[in-house]
Formats: structure tokens, C-alpha cells, sequence
């Protein structure tokens, strides 16, 4: 007789993560209050209980933070490579020494579950330090040309999906060219970087060379527009990213933008079932679909469709959702309350325009931001769903009969930033993908990062590329 398997809860503890009652801004190597005294409360999306109290940085702050960053970077330019590479080999050994607290307060502040924080974020935010350490040294060797010199000072604005990896995807390649950096991190998700800065100095790195600033989108855009910041770094919305664009137009300031995007993930007829169902499931529900490079468009021949969603659906039904500390889980929280009431309406418009709309049996909790693993059929490319980005567990099914069709359906998009293919014929891979215009593209597989490959997209959902030998350009004089 087929008996259910039941998991036992197997819950992270989070006494692991020492959070203080309060954090101050980390100004030239000290924590320090905001100039106006502001602060803010950054609150665990699983609970909604309030974790810390966090400074707040004004346009004051900014300014304090950009002079001690300018003062920093004539002595840290000046150090030989090799020297450089020494402190990020130092940061990157340290992360994993404290890997197993840095998952933990991940967790807490962002909700998505601890076996991502763990096995994914973590391993990859060292892995990012050890990477550019190595390239300290050789950036006469990047083929950049002879001697290529630091900006400057990195104003660097991240978002709250992936606040340590993408503080590492900014900061790494910025300390590892001679650039010294001004991070403000998203105000939902402060406290790793706040962390950080205690690995900066438990790294012994020089006071200023990294200052991290929580706050608001205003301090963002005292940022971004400050006269003596040379380069600028962001990740987020398409939307913030076309602000920016606007304010350094004109400056001779470099930028680089890794915006929104609204992944199709291919599956052919030919393609392993089991395997593009992993595949899918990955590439949309991977930390509650809030990835901008998510699969959220599957695009599945029509011969093979109904046989596709059978299998989905028994897959999402297997899924666990709830606390994010447990080690069983794979579902967690959405990072706050107003990401949860922008996907909330843009899935009751998907219904409203004709979509139907699918949920497995999913019992949410009474406290905390939830939303169930969520699939669309019956859509069209006209639907909001379809085109707009949710950042959420919503994916949208739509169908192809060609592989010219289904290109075409896959480009019909104003992002570009990611892509996903299945299908057993290589020479399929190679001819589709050479047509797919998107920054990243996997073959029978998704969502898979290196820090030696770039990262980045075209049309509105940015420019510039992150990770790899190309990530060294942006922090360059070339």
C-alpha cells in the first residue's frame, strides 16, 4: 500500500545569527548614526516580527561616506595587485567561516528558505571574492590593455532578492581594479551588508575603502547623482534604472544597470520531461520567483503540452511551503508587504483578462507574507502576465507549433535578459539560441550562476555585464 513520506521538521536555529537591537551606517571603518538622527526598522517577512533598529542615510551621509571612500582610494589604488588580492582572499575566507550565521540572518531578513541561503547564495558570495582576488594581479593580462587604471569611487545601489551576492557581484571587482566603494543596500534587507562591513574590518581592510549605507531610495539617488562618485552600479527595477540613466546622462560618470526581465523557458518536443519539469520549477520558484532572470514565460510545443502540465502540477503539489529556517522547506515568504500586494493584483488580472489560474492544495500561514506557487494556461501574449514582470511564484504557459514561432514568442518581449531551452538535439540548442535575444541563455538547465561568466541583458533590461573577465571592464579606465 503507497503510504504518504512525511518530513519531520528540521528547523535552522537562528540563535546561529547574533542580530543587534540597533546597526549604525559604516562610515570610513566605523558605525556611526545618521547625521538627522533617522532610522528605520527592517522586519522578517516570515513573521512580520521587527529584527533590528537600522540608521537611515540622508544626503548628508552619502556625501561623508563618497569624501572617506575619495580619501581611501589614493593609498588602496596605489597597492600592487597582489596586495589587494590579499584582503579579498581574507573577506572570501571569512564568509565561509561565518557561512552557516550569514545564511541564517539571509533567512531572517529576506524570507526566502535557509537550503538557498546555504547551498546557493552563500557558496556562491565566496566564490565571487575568491574569483576576483585571483585577477588583482593580472589586469595588465585581462586584454584591456597596458596598465589599466581604477574609476574611483563605486556608487553602488543593490536590491533586496539577492542582498549578499549582489553586494558581492559589486563590490568584488570593484576592490579587486583599485576602486573604493559607497554600497546602499535595499531597505528591506540591510543587515548582511551591515554584516559585511564586520568581515571588512575583521579583514583588516583600510577605513573607507567600503562604506555601506542602509536607507531609502532617496540616499539611492543622493548616490547615483553625488559629483565626485565615477562610477555607478545597479540592480533593480526597470523602472529605477531608467531614472538613473537619465540623472548620468551627460556626467562622465560609467554605469552599468541590471534591470527587470521576463525569462522564457523552451521546452520542446524531444526534451526529458522530468528533467524540463526540474528545470521549470527552478527557473520560477527558486526564492518565490523574486529573480529577475526568472522562467517565467514557459513556452511548450503543443504536442507535448498536456503530458507537461500533468507532470508540472504533480510536481508543484509536492512542494513545501513555510518557515524559511526549516531545512525541508522550498517555498518561503515574499520579501514584503508591498511585493506581495503588487503580485497579488497583477495574478487577479491575469484572471480577470480570461487566463486560468492553478494553485496546488498549499495552506499558508496566519502571519508573514505568503503567496502559493501559482501557474497560468490559457494565455495569450496580450495578457498583462505575460508581458509584465511579477517577481513572484506566478508562471504564465503559453503554446508553440515551430521553432521559428517559438522564438519569435520568446523575443516579443521588452526585456531581454534570460532564456532556458530543453530539448535533446544540440544543433537545435546552438540555432535557437543564436536567435534569442537575451542576455544569458541555459540549455537543459536554468538558473545556474558562475563568477566566471557573465551576467547581464539587453533592451529594458539593462546593459553592462556582471561576473566573468568582462565584470573587470566597468570598474576600468580603457
Amino acid at each position: 500500500m503507497a503510504s504518504v513520506f512525511e518530513y519531520a521538521p528540521a528547523p535552522e536555529s537562528r540563535a546561529i545569527a547574533d542580530i543587534a537591537p540597533s546597526y549604525g551606517l559604516f562610515i570610513d571603518g566605523e558605525f556611526v548614526e545618521a547625521a538627522d538622527g533617522k532610522v528605520f526598522k527592517t522586519v522578517s517577512p516570515s513573521t512580520e516580527e521587527v529584527l533590528s533598529e537600522i540608521a537611515q542615510a540622508g544626503s548628508e551621509d552619502v556625501d561623508r561616506a563618497v569624501k572617506a571612500a575619495r580619501r581611501a582610494f589614493e593609498k588602496w589604488s596605489a597597492l600592487p595587485g597582489a596586495e589587494r588580492a590579499k584582503y579579498l582572499f581574507r573577506i572570501a575566507r571569512i564568509i565561509q567561516e561565518r557561512s552557516r550565521e550569514l545564511a541564517v540572518l539571509e533567512t531572517l531578513d529576506n524570507g526566502k528558505p535557509i537550503k538557498e541561503t546555504r547551498d546557493a547564495d552563500l557558496p556562491l558570495v565566496a566564490a565571487h571574492f575568491f574569483y576576483y582576488a585571483g585577477w588583482a594581479d593580472k589586469l595588465d593580462h585581462a586584454g584591456f590593455g597596458a596598465n589599466p587604471r581604477p574609476l574611483g569611487v563605486a556608487g553602488q545601489v543593490i536590491p533586496w532578492n539577492f542582498p549578499l551576492l549582489m553586494l558581492a557581484w559589486k563590490i568584488a571587482p570593484a576592490l579587486a581594479t583599485g576602486n573604493t566603494v559607497v554600497l546602499k543596500p535595499a531597505e528591506t534587507t540591510p543587515l548582511s551588508a551591515l554584516f559585511f562591513a564586520d568581515i571588512c574590518r575583521q579583514a583588516g581592510l583600510p577605513k573607507g575603502v567600503v562604506n555601506i549605507l542602509p536607507g531609502y531610495g532617496d540616499a539611492g539617488a543622493a548616490l547615483v547623482a553625488h559629483p565626485d562618485v565615477n562610477k555607478v552600479a545597479f540592480t533593480g527595477s526597470t523602472a529605477v534604472g531608467k531614472e538613473i540613466a537619465r540623472t548620468v546622462a551627460g556626467t562622465r560618470k560609467k554605469v552599468t544597470l541590471e534591470l527587470g526581465g521576463k525569462g522564457a523557458n523552451i521546452v520542446f518536443d524531444d526534451a526529458p520531461i522530468d528533467q524540463a519539469v526540474e528545470g521549470i520549477v527552478n527557473g520560477i520558484f527558486f526564492n518565490q520567483g523574486q529573480v529577475c532572470c526568472a522562467g517565467s514565460r514557459l513556452l511548450v510545443q503543443e504536442s507535448i503540452q498536456e503530458e507537461l502540465l500533468e507532470s508540472l502540477k504533480r510536481r508543484l503539489s509536492t512542494l513545501r511551503l513555510g518557515d524559511p529556517l526549516d531545512k525541508n522547506t522550498d517555498i518561503g515568504a515574499i520579501n514584503s508587504e508591498e511585493q506581495l500586494t503588487r503580485i497579488t493584483s497583477l495574478v487577479e488580472l491575469g484572471e480577470a483578462e480570461g487566463a486560468e489560474r492553478w494553485s496546488p492544495a498549499c495552506e499558508l500561514p496566519e502571519s508573514g507574507y505568503w503567496f502559493a506557487p501559482t501557474l497560468f494556461t490559457n494565455v495569450t501574449q496580450a495578457h498583462r502576465i505575460a508581458r509584465d514582470e511579477i517577481f513572484g511564484p506566478v508562471l504564465s504557459v503559453l503554446t508553440f507549433r515551430t521553432p521559428d514561432e517559438a522564438v519569435a514568442k520568446a523575443n516579443n518581449t521588452p526585456y531581454g535578459l534570460s532564456a532556458g531551452i530543453w530539448t535533446e538535439k544540440g544543433s537545435r540548442i546552438l540555432a535557437v539560441a543564436n536567435k534569442l535575444r537575451a542576455g544569458v541563455v541555459w540549455s537543459n538547465t536554468f538558473n545556474k550562476f558562475d563568477p566566471t561568466s557573465p551576467f547581464g541583458g539587453y533592451k529594458e533590461s539593462g546593459f553592462g555585464r556582471e561576473g566573468g573577465r568582462h565584470g573587470l571592464e566597468a570598474y576600468l579606465d580603457v
